[in-house]
C-alpha cells in the first residue's frame, strides 16, 4: 500500500518555484543596468550619505535607526566593495536564492503549525 501522506507538488507550486528561481537569476539586473547607464544606486536603496545628497539632509528618525540593523550580506555582495562585476552578479543570485529558501522555509513552518492546530 502506498503512503497516503506523501505530498505531491501541484502544478501551481511548480510554476511558482520556477518563477522564483527565474526572478533570482534576473536579480543582477539591479546592478548591471545602473552600471551600464551610469545611474548610481538602485532607487530607494540609499544609505544615509546618498540620502543626504538627494534630499540635502537626513531625517532625525532615520539617523536614530541607522545602526539598528546590519545586513548579513552587505549590499548582497560576498566579495567586498571592490569586487568585480562577475562576483557581484554571483553574489546577487546567491542572495536571492538564499532569501527565497529562508522565506519559503518560514512560510512552510508556519503553515505546518497552523495545520496542526486545526
Amino acid at each position: 500500500m502506498e503512503n497516503q501522506n506523501k505530498k505531491k507538488i501541484t502544478p501551481f507550486q511548480k510554476k511558482l518555484w520556477i518563477w522564483l528561481i527565474i526572478m533570482a537569476l534576473l536579480s543582477p539586473l539591479g546592478i548591471i543596468l545602473p552600471e551600464k547607464f551610469k545611474a548610481g544606486d538602485a532607487w530607494g536603496e540609499w544609505g544615509t550619505d546618498t540620502l543626504e545628497k538627494v534630499l540635502g539632509y537626513v531625517p532625525e528618525g532615520l539617523k536614530k535607526l541607522t545602526d539598528i540593523w546590519k545586513a548579513p550580506i552587505t549590499d548582497y555582495n560576498l566579495g567586498g566593495e571592490d569586487a568585480s562585476l562577475t562576483v557581484q552578479i554571483f553574489s546577487y543570485i546567491i542572495s536571492g536564492i538564499l532569501g527565497i529558501v529562508l522565506v519559503g522555509g518560514v512560510v512552510y513552518l508556519i503553515s505546518r503549525l497552523l495545520l496542526k492546530k486545526s
